[in-house]
């Protein structure tokens, strides 16, 4: 068996000297959504770049649509009915916890909601739970789609 498709990315980045196993048990809320930010970024960027090769500028635009903290807080609406009591207390955390930098453009609402979803997403990640990420990102994604259409 070829070893890319044995082992998955997390092994991978392990390889990078430096690079140590996380505990997301050990994570406060806010580092948990600092990595979210970034795993969502990702989802995000790759879902965008795959509708076809547009100007960075274009890309750009269409990524914000998703990252912004009102679309995270509608998505995690919309999720908040799938989640387990587990992930529900992670998505609880990071929505009360106090961020040192204020919302810029945004309800403190949507950017507390925002906060809790993207430590929901830091969680799964750091806990490998790669299948029950892409099912929420995906039941999120879904809600915004069919937002959209309404409103076409």
């Amino acid at each position: 068996m070829e070893k890319s498709i044995e082992y998955g990315f997390e092994h991978y980045i392990r390889l990078i000297p430096g690079v140590k196993e996380i505990s997301p048990k050990d994570c406060s809320p806010l580092v948990l959504a600092y990595i979210g930010d970034c795993v969502f970024d990702l989802i995000i960027k790759t879902l965008v770049v795959g509708q076809g090769n547009r100007p960075v500028h274009k890309l750009h635009e269409e990524t914000s649509r998703y990252v912004q903290a009102s679309a995270q807080s509608f998505m995690m609406r919309s999720m908040q009915e799938h989640l387990t009591a587990e992930e529900h207390a992670v998505y609880r955390r990071g929505r009360n916890s106090r961020s040192v930098t204020p919302a810029k453009n945004q309800s403190i609402t949507d950017y507390r909601r925002a906060t809790g979803f993207e430590a929901l997403i830091g969680y799964l990640y750091l806990n490998h739970e790669y299948e029950r990420l892409t099912e929420l990102v995906s039941i999120g994604l879904k809600s915004m789609d069919e937002e959209t259409e309404q409103k076409e």
